[in-house]
């Protein structure tokens, strides 16, 4: 019938469903249900089998704009393209990692350092591609930018990130195949793996940005002077100090038993004044979080000092806190031990000594090493530093 907005107002279906064809524009109809609920569609034939597409409801979409996406329909047959391809939403690289964190964010611990470091790296050359032409190509000139200005390590953690996107997307559609291959990784995985520390120079630069970075420079020297988890120093309480003891208890403990860190005189002087329950905290009730973007404005403060340092993250500073200790010359035994470490076999099983005195000399031995470092002497020869980027 030929559709007018009064007969299309007035529409009624007599059957659970009606479709009432206009006489104007082939293919155009007007879906009309037993409840009252009028949608448009447009039927058509692609690939030698009917298919239909909808361009939304009556009246929110008039009888005039359904006959215009109509005619751009038809005018995409025509021109050999699937008209529901044309009106689907772009799935750029950007558009399929946004839905990628939005679904699984919550389940992922660092997903607001994943997000930012495509948002810095990749989305600037790639965000607008769809997801479907990029190529492999593609990820490797990307790659090889973030070895160049950033080293190797952050080149592969982007490779992560995007392999992990990829492979979640081919695992929701029928016609994707993610560019990466093996073989496209910058280092080996024991490379990756807990190797990276601090040299000398970057500790001093580390530690002087740490000065004016408020909260978080606090926490960052806390770090370094304890060799404490990310975790375990930002959810530290106040009513788990006793003097200069801090116990760490089973529950936060990744060994499920209680830790006592004698703290030195120098982690003692890096903690806040006291302001809410918690240690290290920016609103005084609840502990610091937002590790990426702390992070990432630390990394900018410190860019005219040593310009690739942005390369390092927070538990570098465990793994240098407790290579640190052994230039000190802390015993093995004790430095695993300050660490929270499980002591295995024999000795882990018999020696039921709680070696607080070892421990506390262990940390006073690292807060004199740090100090060496961060106030150099003039008439002193320094100490070797670990063969990382310089600055």
């Amino acid at each position: 019938m030929n559709l007018t907005d009064r007969f299309c107002a007035g529409a009624k279906s007599p059957t659970p469903q009606t479709d009432y064809f206009d006489e104007s524009v082939a293919g155009l109809a007007l879906r009309v249900s037993r409840g009252g609920t009028k949608s448009w569609t447009y039927n058509f034939t692609w690939g030698g089998k009917r298919a239909r597409m909808t361009f939304g409801t009556y009246p929110a979409t008039s009888l005039g704009t359904a006959r215009s996406r109509a005619q751009e329909a038809r005018a995409s047959l025509e021109a050999g393209r699937d008209p529901r391809a044309d009106r689907r939403k772009p799935e750029t690289l950007k558009a399929i990692c946004e839905e990628y964190f939005e679904r699984e964010g919550a389940r992922l611990s660092s997903a607001g350092f994943r997000q930012a470091t495509l948002e810095r790296l990749v989305y600037p050359q790639l965000g607008d591609r769809p997801i479907n032409e990029v190529r492999r190509s593609d990820v490797v000139r990307i790659l090889d930018t973030i070895e160049n200005e950033r080293g190797p390590v952050m080149a592969d953690q982007t490779l992560a990130f995007l392999r992990r996107v990829f492979n979640w997307h081919a695992s929701r559609t029928d016609d994707f195949h993610s560019p990466i291959v093996r073989g496209m990784a910058r280092t080996k995985p024991k490379e990756r793996a807990r190797e990276r520390t601090l040299s000398d120079e970057e500790i001093r630069v580390i530690w002087k940005t740490a000065e004016g970075a408020g909260t978080f420079g606090r926490y960052i020297r806390f770090l370094l002077l304890t060799a404490a988890r990310r975790n375990e120093a930002s959810e530290m309480r106040w009513d788990e100090l006793a003097g200069a003891d801090w116990t760490l208890p089973a529950a936060r403990n990744k060994t499920k038993v209680d830790l006592l860190r004698p703290l030195s005189q120098a982690a003692l002087a890096s903690l806040p004044p006291r302001a809410g329950p918690f240690v290290f905290s920016t609103d005084g009730a609840k502990p610091i979080s937002g590790f990426s973007k702390f992070k990432r404005k630390f990394d900018e403060a410190t860019l005219s000092l040593c310009p690739g340092l942005p390369n390092w993250t927070l538990h570098d500073l465990r793994r240098t806190a407790r290579s640190l200790m052994s230039r000190a010359g802390v015993p093995s035994d004790h430095a695993e031990r300050c660490l929270g470490h499980v002591i295995a076999g024999v000795r882990g099983t018999y020696d039921r000594h709680d070696f607080y005195g070892e421990k506390a000399r262990a940390f006073e031995a690292l807060a004199g090493i740090v100090d060496r470092i961060v106030n150099p002497q003039d008439n002193v020869v320094p100490l070797r530093a670990d063969a990382n980027a310089e600055c």
